[in-house]
């Protein structure tokens, strides 16, 4: 017969064992891409203020024009401010494909626009520099998109040596439609995974006609950041109609997404870039949609489960009479402050209490 004694040495320790398991699993961060308070027109410290504000462990600026200046003393003024907060910094851009619709000459050419990117995020101590490829009219373009991924890894083939120097990686967005998860995941290997990774948009991921899940199982392995929301979808005559909402308030299963996330990314905040107030129809049953874009049947079936699940809502307008930029202002800040509040309380997101 087991002593009294030896029940309780042997049930403490599995209880600290426990305890220690459980300390050992680190939390996931949480944190908000500054485009979901675009109406704002805030710079960076002020974004930074805000991401403290929010008590959020990251804050993705998307956006070089968020600087008041791109030297680095200006730079590090803004990482100090950061560091200060305990706010992790992550840098962002845009198009570097020059054959892209979505591609300014703001920053020089391509290969110089991410040469930038790349010395402003060493700067920011950003272990990223997010960038994108363009948008779903890519996909029209002579060549169609392979060729736009043709044109990307050239340019960031060239900035490769730098990027490695500088311990930088290239975070590549599957955005506004331009890239399935399994092109994404094709130009990264292509261009070279020990320097480019994926900036993981769940919003843009049912612009392709995916289940976030399955997009983010796809891509999971090579995700170094994010820019994540909720997603509603519903059946239409010709197809699907997509609303981009707060977390929470759509069709992604959170929970399940953050215990994957857990798996494929731990390390890799998540970011909330909402989006929302406006709905986007896809008429996927007719033929002429898919000249454009890879029907896989599978990956079609699963958004489509999603669609036959989902209901309409109404778009966002402003009330009668209201200030119209002040009324886009708060709906903005409300629907990201609502979606961080949600993963905090109801996933167990964040680092910070």
């Amino acid at each position: 017969m087991t002593s009294r004694r030896s029940f309780l040495h042997t049930t403490t320790l599995a209880t600290a064992g426990g305890a220690i398991a459980a300390e050992a699993k680190p939390k996931i961060k949480v944190g908000l891409d500054n485009f979901a308070v675009r109406a704002m027109g805030w710079k960076a410290p002020r974004l930074v203020e805000y991401a403290a504000e929010l008590k959020c462990d990251s804050l993705l600026i998307s956006d070089l024009l968020a600087f008041e200046s791109l030297d680095d003393a200006y730079l590090r003024d803004v990482w100090a401010k950061a560091a200060a907060l305990n706010v992790d910094l992550y840098l962002g851009s845009w198009s570097i494909c020059p054959t892209s619709v979505r591609f300014k000459k703001d920053w020089g050419t391509a290969e110089e626009h991410l040469r930038l990117g790349l010395r402003c995020a060493k700067t920011l101590g950003s272990p990223v520099f997010r960038v994108i490829l363009g948008g779903a009219d890519d996909r029209k373009t002579p060549g169609g998109i392979k060729a736009r991924m043709v044109d990307t890894v050239e340019v960031l083939k060239k900035c490769r040596s730098q990027a490695l120097e500088l311990g930088v990686k290239v975070a590549i967005e599957n955005h506004a439609g331009d890239l399935h998860s399994w092109e994404l995941r094709e130009l990264i290997e292509t261009a070279g995974a020990d320097f480019v990774g994926a900036n993981f948009d769940s919003g843009n991921a049912a612009w392709t006609l995916e289940d976030p899940m399955d997009a983010f199982e796809t891509v999971g392995p090579y995700i170094i950041c994010s820019s994540l929301r909720d997603d509603m979808i519903w059946e239409s005559e010709d197809g699907a109609t997509v609303q981009w909402t707060a977390a929470g308030d759509g069709l992604i299963d959170w929970k399940k997404l953050v215990a994957r996330w857990a798996t494929l990314c731990p390390k890799v905040p998540i970011m909330i870039e909402t989006i929302s107030g406006f709905a986007r129809p896809f008429p996927y049953k007719k033929e002429e949609f898919w000249q454009h874009y890879d029907k896989r049947a599978d990956r079609l079936a699963a958004f489509e489960a999603l669609a036959k699940r989902g209901h309409k809502i109404d778009p966002f307008k402003p009330a009668d009479g209201a200030d119209k930029k002040l009324a886009e202002q708060n709906f903005q800040r409300a629907q990201v402050e609502r979606s961080i509040r949600y993963l905090r309380e109801q996933v167990g997101l964040g680092a910070k209490a």
